[in-house]
């Protein structure tokens, strides 16, 4: 999966929308791995719609679109994850898009933004 797919991915990240690193650092790994399978070579193969990668030094978890259609529970758990948790989102705006009710309490994208200028 690359993190250029348009309106068919979200990225959230281990940082606060105050600019803290979020702890513990590894869950993005938690969580990828939750919804990860074993293939038949006995490895851990991650799930197409849900990631784990470091952007910009930060731990970051892609979440493909295809988990709100596949496994809507997950994608919820998710959203309410990074939401009580205060993480940003970039591309946010794509949750509503998609069917998700999602609270515009803090505007990630325009945080991203301003965080690039």
């Amino acid at each position: 999966m690359s993190h250029n797919s348009g309106n068919n991915q979200i990225i959230i990240e281990g940082i606060n929308i105050d600019g803290q690193k979020f702890r513990p650092s590894d869950w993005v790994e938690r969580i990828s791995s939750a919804l990860a399978s074993f293939g038949p070579d006995h490895k851990l193969r991650y799930s197409e719609h849900v990631q784990p990668c470091i952007i910009n030094g930060a731990r970051c978890l892609i979440v493909a679109r295809g988990l709100s259609l596949n496994d809507p529970e997950a994608f919820n758990f998710i959203l309410q994850f990074a939401r009580k948790n205060r993480l940003r989102i970039q591309e946010k705006h794509l949750i509503k898009e998609w069917g998700y009710d999602f609270p515009d309490d803090v505007d990630n994208d325009a945080l991203q933004a301003n965080a690039r200028s």
